[in-house]
Order: structure tokens, then sequence, then C-alpha cells
């Protein structure tokens, strides 16, 4: 079995995949899949890069070692955007494995691009729903950190169901990383940003680490986006929350 092993890992026939999502079929999705249009270079991206830097949903669950080649920890970003982010935190830490779950083809096509530009091995690109991914593809507790970095605050009160961070997607989280795992959040929502760690607490399974505010200041590994950037200038406020995951 080669080192690259299932760096393309098998695609599930539609209807197998069908199924996956019909397990959940009441489910509240928390994103709008917008169908943006790709760029020349996205969709080269997408024929030469996919096939050693994407993961499909497969009819097993994802084998970090196999995909990677090594045993480094996993980081998972959701919601990776136009992947900038992603970049830089991969290229800055050589010994972790990254993989990033978005729905956006056009800022996957943009990431695929990047990461054959700057040569990185150390970065897996997922199109799909991050929560069926981590209901049906992520082993129990194989993830060191889970980052999830300014998804949509559903600002309207009666879309405050559609929001990414709820009880049960805590949940989820909770049995896919590892005990003392990270679970790393941001945003620049003050209100949403107190629901979070509502709904964090009251999951009994993490302890947060930013004392009695219960927010920390930006870690040195999460790098500052130009949209913070732009929001410092204007005044506006970010929020950092950081939770371990509590030992079995």
């Amino acid at each position: 079995m080669g080192l690259f092993y299932s760096q393309k890992v098998t695609v599930l026939a539609q209807a197998e995949k069908n199924k996956l999502f019909a397990e959940h079929p009441k489910s509240i999705r928390s994103f709008v899949r917008r169908s943006g249009r790709m760029t020349k270079a996205q969709k080269e991206a997408f024929e030469c890069h996919w096939e050693t830097y994407g993961l499909d949903a497969g009819a097993c669950s994802l084998n970090f070692c196999h995909i990677f080649g090594n045993q480094f920890p996993v980081w998972l970003e959701v919601g990776f955007g136009n992947g900038d982010v992603l970049i830089e935190m991969a290229a800055a830490n050589p010994d972790t494995n990254f993989i990033g779950i978005d729905v956006y083809k056009p800022g996957a096509g943009r990431l695929l691009k990047n990461i054959a530009a700057r040569g990185l091995s150390n970065i897996r690109v997922m199109c799909d729903d991050a929560v069926t991914v981590l209901q049906c593809a992520i082993e129990p507790e194989s993830l060191d950190r889970v980052l999830v970095f300014f998804p949509d605050p559903w600002p309207k009160k009666k879309h405050h169901k559609r929001r990414l961070v709820s009880a049960d997607f805590v949940h989820v989280l909770s049995e896919r990383i590892a005990p003392d795992g990270v679970l790393h959040l941001a945003t620049d929502w003050e209100e949403y940003a107190y629901q979070m760690i509502e709904v964090i607490d009251s999951s009994g399974r993490f302890v947060n680490d930013g004392g009695t505010s219960g927010f920390v200041d930006r870690p040195v590994y999460r790098p500052e986006t130009h949209f913070e950037r732009r929001g410092a200038r204007l005044g506006h406020g970010i929020w950092d929350v950081l939770y371990k995951r509590k030992p079995a």
C-alpha cells in the first residue's frame, strides 16, 4: 500500500451518499449552498489537483495515517472560505496535518491552486457538509483540534436555529475531538460569541480556557485576516473562544 494511499478516497455512489443525508432528514443546515461561478483557474485547479489534495466522502471513515503518510496530529477547519487562513496555518506548522471542509467550490478551487503553488503536503480539502462528514467519515477521538472561524452569525432571531454552533453540533465535536484536544471558535458577532459559550458549557464535555471572561486573545497560530484588519480599523470587536475536551 503506497504512502499516499487514499489521497483520493473512493467516491460514494450517489444513491449511497443520499442515504447518508437521509439518516438526518430533519437536520437544519447552517449554510446556503452558494453556486458562485468558478474562474478558469479554479476549474483547472480542480482538474489538476483534486486527485492529490481532495477527499471525497467515502463509504468508510477516513484513515488519516494512510491519507497523509504519517501520524502527525490532525486539525480540522470547518468553513475555510477562500482558504487563506488554512494555507498559512499549514505552512507554519509542517508537523501538523490539516483538513478543510467547505461547501463553496470556488473557494475550494482557490485553495487547491494555492496548495499546489506552495507545495504543501499537509492539507486535504473536502467540499461537503461538515456536519455530515463529522458524523459519517471522522473516527471518534481522532481530531487534535477543530477550528471554526467566523461562521455565519445568522443575525435575525428567526434564523438563529440555522447557526452552526448548536447543541447537536457540539455533541458531535465532543465525540470526534480527542481528550485534551481543542475546540477553537472565533466570531465578530458579540451576541453569537456569548451563545457559543452557553452552548458549549451546557454540553459538559469541554473546559473553557478563557478564565472569567470566557474569551482568549487571538492565538498566534490563527492568522489575522484581511477582514479582521478592516474591522479593527472600524472599531469592530473579535471574540476568540477556546475550549479543551475533557478526558473521557
